[in-house]
């Protein structure tokens, strides 16, 4: 069966109706059951996507912001368009149904156009798409390596690294393989295996991609200068307006990271001159401008985030941005944002993603503080990072178990990781199971590192000090 097409509408008004369609799932959803919810986030998902969900999606129409961040080849994404690259792609297979490379190659647009957009239902047409590659040519590497890309997309890292292997037998030199074995290691909480994997990469295919994941291993193992150094070098490098906006946003996240809000908006300017529309570019000045107090240009910034692309820490980051300003209205308002989390989170699961470790984030602070607890074990039993152990350990936390909690907090900030929203959990889980003195200092530190973090945390972690003296 060859990929269908529908007629093409502007961008906007499909993402208007993609986002409308979200919020109305939301509303209408905020008293499911459990039993309720695969159903119904199957339908939200054929209204998010116009019936789009069956094999062979329409294009939506317009262009989505391109990341390099993923595996996908350069040449699939050079034209920054990628929506234009699958209705090219699909056109072709009309008439060359057994080009095995050009079905993997879809698999990896879908995968992408998923990530991109934050719809979830792409995945279950990058599957098919990927399974037909399979079909024709079982040892097809493109196709094992975007298998690698969707399982890693999924959330499924184990399985991920598992393809990236397989495909690295056929083709030693995969790019996208290669780039997809790095993320599943780094998420599997291998951090010197993905650093060894990374030097592997960089020997066999060095460029962007590459430089980006490099950077990364080294950010999490506490060496944000050489982080710094593989970014500029990666940015002096980068030739693609894609490639451009994602690294310069790196290194405003970076920047971000460690408190110096001025660098990072100088970097998310540079992202955004090569992409205006690039959204980590927007949510990340957005999220600079609050920390600097411009908090109606940070809401304004945010608003626009989710109404193109609703994901769950986007959707949480405006829900407390409104609950910081506390106007007539932004109760109700971050009430709405943090519904959408839980729609979001349906739709992912009911096409194949596991959302544990979203659920986990958002429920502890913004929803059912059982289920939290709930999905950070399961998360935590799945894969041991450094992101999942601080989810497990605030879960634990806001469940009145501060003593289990506290293991996880120490492992989560171990390898020196500079993040703040690590730190203030472990010194708010110090603080509570009495070690005064060891909470003080991690909450003053939290905010001497990035006094910004989090506008309601940061105001949690001041409050704190000053009860605590």
């Amino acid at each position: 069966m060859a990929p269908g097409t529908n007629e093409k509408q502007p961008a906007e008004t499909k993402d208007d109706e993609r986002v409308t369609a979200l919020r109305r799932f939301a509303a209408a959803g905020r008293n499911w059951r459990r039993a309720q919810l695969a159903g119904s986030a199957l339908l939200m998902a054929v209204a998010l996507t116009g019936g789009a969900i069956a094999f062979g999606a329409a294009k939506d129409g317009g262009t989505a912001p391109v990341a390099t961040s993923s595996a996908v080849d350069p040449a699939l994404l050079g034209s920054g368009d990628l929506d234009t690259t699958i209705a090219s792609l699909q056109a072709h297979l009309r008439t060359q149904p057994k080009d095995s490379d050009s079905w993997a190659t879809l698999g990896l647009a879908y995968v992408e156009q998923a990530r991109t957009k934050g719809d979830p239902s792409r995945y279950p047409q990058a599957e098919k798409s990927l399974k037909r590659a399979l079909q024709i040519t079982p040892d097809n590497d493109e196709a094992l390596a975007a298998e690698a890309a969707l399982a890693a997309a999924r959330h499924e890292f184990a399985p991920a690294l598992s393809y990236a292997d397989q495909a690295l037998k056929q083709n030693p030199y995969s790019a996208n393989a290669l780039a997809s074995r790095i993320d599943a290691l780094v998420e599997l909480g291998r951090y010197a295996d993905a650093s060894k994997a990374a030097d592997l990469a960089d020997q066999r295919k060095p460029g962007v991609p590459v430089f980006t994941r490099y950077a990364y291993v080294r950010e999490l193992r506490g060496d944000v200068k050489g982080a710094q150094r593989v970014l500029e070098q990666a940015l002096s490098t980068a030739t693609s307006k894609g490639d451009t906006s994602y690294v310069a946003a790196q290194l405003g996240l970076l920047a971000w990271n460690q408190g110096d809000y001025k660098t990072a908006e100088t970097y998310y300017a540079r992202a955004l001159t090569a992409d205006d529309t690039y959204i980590p570019a927007l949510e990340g000045r957005a999220r600079a401008q609050a920390a600097l107090g411009d908090r109606a240009d940070a809401i304004k910034g945010m608003e626009l985030v989710v109404s193109r692309y609703p994901l769950p820490q986007q959707l949480v980051e405006l829900g407390e941005l409104y609950e910081d300003r506390n106007a007539k209205g932004d109760k109700a308002k971050a009430a709405d944002q943090y519904a959408l989390v839980e729609a979001w989170i349906a739709l992912a699961r009911a096409n194949g993603v596991n959302a544990d470790l979203d659920t986990a984030l958002a429920a502890a602070d913004h929803g059912n503080k059982a289920e939290a607890l709930k999905a950070a074990r399961a998360e935590w039993a799945r894969r041991r990072t450094v992101h999942t152990a601080d989810a497990l350990a605030w879960a634990l936390y806001v469940n009145g178990k501060q003593k289990e909690a506290l293991p996880y907090a120490r492992q989560a900030t171990a390898t020196g990781y500079h993040n703040a929203s690590f730190v203030y959990h472990l010194g708010m889980i110090e603080l509570a199971d009495g070690e005064k003195a060891a909470g003080r200092a991690a909450l003053a530190k939290a905010l001497k590192l990035n006094p910004g973090f989090s506008p309601l945390g940061a105001r949690t972690a001041r409050k704190a000090l000053e009860d605590s003296k």
